[in-house]
Parts: structure tokens; C-alpha cells; sequence
């Protein structure tokens, strides 16, 4: 773990943070939480876990991963190669989206936001529907306290980030077995895992003590 010496990590159960969300969650009004930590760290379940607890009317998810750049665009860019590092990402896009999420109202249309499918290691556009009634977004990703680029302007829309710190052994025991269902070798994995994804990790840890709070499950 390279958080900074000297920020607290709280120990939390998901029950607490379930309830700390649903504290959010006021009807007639919108909320944004972030969900953020380095690669592995369990934004995805973790964000998905609340959203389910307090069910479709309170609360949906908005996930960052979204706006990865089209693999077309990252040949382009040269990027390929370390797909999923801050400058693979649309974050002005994202940026946008997180301040209509946070300025819609009841009785406003219904924005649609895009979803990453890891199958295909692409983005669909259009494929989460935001009702206005909804009080509660979540969204999780990498790199909401990243300072610079976009990444500042969609923060100043989140009402709280959380960020996600378990301990670094079962975050890369994470990493490789989702590389590996995803398809890759053991090796390919392991070299995705300890590469790319740490390099990203440090960048992101980096980042922990602008969080709202820190937390370590279980």
C-alpha cells in the first residue's frame, strides 16, 4: 500500500456503508457518491452491492469506465498498450455527463449514459437509463480525485468520494483472476496485473488523501 503515512483508513462493514449512502439519498433532490481506489481495489462490486441494496427507485450506477477511449482511437494515440491509464479516458466527456447527472430534475428527461463491456473491451453508448427521479447516482472509477485535464471539473459535481483500500495482496489476487476470466493467460495476466495496472495504482493511491473518507472492508 502506497497511501501517504498518516491518512486513516476506516474499517467498515458494507452494511455501514450501505446505510451511509442511503443517508444520501434524498428524495426530490440529486446525490452523487463516488466510489474510487487503485485497479482491483472492489469499486465495481462494491458499487454495485449498494445500488442493489437500496434498490432502482433510489439509487443507479454511472460507472467512469464508460468513457474509455474506442481501441480505434487508442491505436491512434499510440495508447493501446496501457489501455485503462488516465489518458485512455474521455474525461471531459465524463466530466460533462457527471454535471447534467448532478443538475437533472424531477420532471426532467431521462439521460442515458454509456457502459464498458469487458467482452468486448469497448464502450456501448446510451446503455444506462438516469431517470430524474432517481435521488441517488453512484459512480466508481479510478481516477475521481486525479488533479488535472477534466478529471477536477467532474469532482466538483461528486457530493462524497470514498476511497477503497484493501490490502495490496488481495487487490493483484483480484487483478489476475479477473484478467484471466476475461481471457488472458496466467502469464498475459501477470504481466497486466504487476505492469499497467500498477503503475496506474500508485498514481491513484496517490490521490487517497483527498478522499471523503477511506475505507477497508472486510
Amino acid at each position: 500500500m502506497t497511501i501517504e503515512q498518516g491518512v486513516h483508513i476506516q474499517d467498515a462493514t458494507l452494511d455501514q456503508l450501505i446505510e451511509a449512502a442511503k443517508a444520501l439519498a434524498v428524495p426530490g433532490e440529486r446525490r452523487i457518491l463516488g466510489l474510487t481506489g487503485a485497479p482491483g481495489a472492489g469499486k465495481s462490486t462494491v458499487a454495485q452491492q449498494l445500488v442493489e441494496a437500496l434498490g432502482p427507485d433510489v439509487a443507479v450506477l454511472v460507472p467512469m469506465d464508460g468513457f474509455h477511449l474506442a481501441n480505434e482511437v487508442l491505436i491512434e494515440l499510440g495508447r493501446r498498450d496501457r489501455k485503462g491509464a488516465h489518458d485512455t479516458f474521455d474525461d471531459g466527456g465524463y466530466a460533462r455527463l457527471i454535471a447534467t447527472l448532478r443538475a437533472q430534475r424531477v420532471g426532467d428527461p431521462v439521460v442515458y449514459a454509456p457502459r464498458f463491456r469487458r467482452d468486448l473491451e469497448e464502450s456501448i453508448g446510451s446503455a444506462i437509463p438516469v431517470p430524474s427521479t432517481v435521488p441517488l447516482v453512484v459512480t466508481e472509477g479510478n481516477y475521481l480525485l486525479l488533479e488535472g485535464n477534466a478529471w477536477p471539473a467532474a469532482r466538483a459535481h461528486i457530493d462524497q468520494v470514498w476511497f477503497l483500500a484493501p490490502d495490496t495482496e488481495v487487490r493483484h489476487t483480484r487483478l489476475l483472476r479477473r484478467h484471466e476470466a476475461y481471457g488472458k493467460s496466467p502469464e498475459e495476466a501477470e504481466f497486466w496485473a504487476l505492469g499497467s495496472d500498477e503503475r496506474n495504482a500508485q498514481l491513484i493511491e496517490s490521490t487517497a488523501g483527498r478522499a471523503d473518507r477511506i475505507v477497508r472492508l472486510p
